[in-house]
């Protein structure tokens, strides 16, 4: 797998006007849905993107696709900057960036056949497949998600959870895209349809030559699937870093709270655990903290906080090293627990205090 970069987003942000008035509408504010996102993504590799609900995953994903248009910022794939394309340049560009969506049966038509859905990509890109090569293709397409070609006329009403969620990969796969965004893939399916449809997408990944950016509110998934890992906290990325970074050596509190709410299925390792609870709710996106956009929540939480906005880059504490916490972490008090990298930190909120977890 090279390195080389395929998707480069910078700054992105996405702000929903709040108006007021009904002859004469005016501004008031605004909903921060995304509000200054940065990363990378390189050819074949897979960038998972976790966080609460609401904290604006699937709005990045939108985004990508060109569904929603960013209020600033700009997202260049393969060196071109697409962030303003329209017309034809951006249908062109479409056909290189495809999604998954999360509920396989709303993301489906359901007065359409199954030959239809997958081959609908072919009606809106007639250049991509010769007119009587289209049947052929949708039924190899069937075939590689692991359904019957058969199935090409019956309607999505007749498949399963996730038989569904293979008919909409193969339509996303039908213009041999480079990038795929997938928007909770799985978060509708039992856990065991869920295993297969997450190693369908690893095969056709190596099969087809795909980058990935998964999200998803499942880190144990998140983990399997992905190189590298984005933490997102009330519309900007909080962490980043090699997923071996991100779980086994979190340096953001947020990742630690996020990371410690995970269920454990091992019952003397889960009574040996440490439960970070937080306090508070998540700030509206309307009324975002100063500074820190976690301080509200946080443990650490000092005057430098609500003054300061932390950038996101390997924390200072770690800049001289070479393990695996020098990695983006944006805190001005980053460290790792003790259970995580064995070095001193500050007491955290265990449960049984007063608050609440996380989402």
């Amino acid at each position: 797998m090279t390195t080389e970069p395929i998707l480069q987003v910078s700054g992105l942000v996405k702000h929903y006007p709040l108006t007021r008035g009904v002859l004469f509408r005016k501004q008031v504010g605004a909903v921060k849905a995304v509000d200054g996102v940065d990363f990378t993504l390189g050819r074949g590799e897979t960038l998972g993107i976790v966080g609460e609900s609401g904290c604006g995953k699937s709005t990045v994903a939108k985004l990508l696709c060109h569904l929603e248009r960013p209020t600033a910022g700009s997202i260049r794939f393969k060196g071109e900057d697409i962030t303003n394309l329209s017309g034809r340049a951006l249908k062109a560009v479409r056909r290189n960036i495809q999604m998954v969506f999360q509920d396989p049966y709303t993301s489906l038509n359901p007065r359409m056949t199954v030959g239809d859905i997958v081959g609908e990509p072919y009606e809106i890109h007639p250049e991509t497949a010769p007119k009587g090569d289209r049947r052929r293709r949708v039924r190899d397409l069937l075939d590689v998600v692991g359904l019957d070609p058969d199935y090409v006329n019956r309607y999505p009403h007749q498949f399963s959870g996730g038989q569904r969620q293979r008919i909409g990969i193969a339509r996303g796969l039908a213009l041999r895209p480079e990038v795929i965004v997938a928007d909770e893939p799985v978060s509708a399916l039992d856990v065991s349809v869920q295993s297969q449809v997450i190693n369908l997408l690893a095969r056709l990944q190596t099969e087809f030559g795909l980058s990935y950016v998964f999200i998803a509110h499942d880190l144990s998934i998140v983990r399997h699937i992905s190189d590298r890992v984005g933490v997102m906290y009330l519309g900007r990325i909080v962490e980043t870093g090699r997923d071996a970074e991100i779980y086994d050596h979190p340096t953001h509190p947020y990742t630690q709270a996020l990371l410690s709410a995970v269920p454990v299925p091992d019952p003397a390792a889960r009574e040996h655990r440490d439960r970070i609870i937080l306090s508070g709710d998540v700030p509206s996106p309307t009324a975002i903290p100063s500074g820190c956009r976690f301080r509200t929540r946080c443990w650490k939480a000092q005057e430098r906080c609500a003054r300061e906005v932390p950038a996101l880059a390997v924390p200072a504490v770690f800049r001289d090293t070479a393990g695996p916490a020098a990695h983006d972490s944006a805190c001005h008090f980053a460290e790792t627990l003790p259970s995580a990298h064995g070095t001193p930190g500050r007491a955290a909120p265990r449960e049984g205090a007063n608050g609440n977890g996380p989402g």
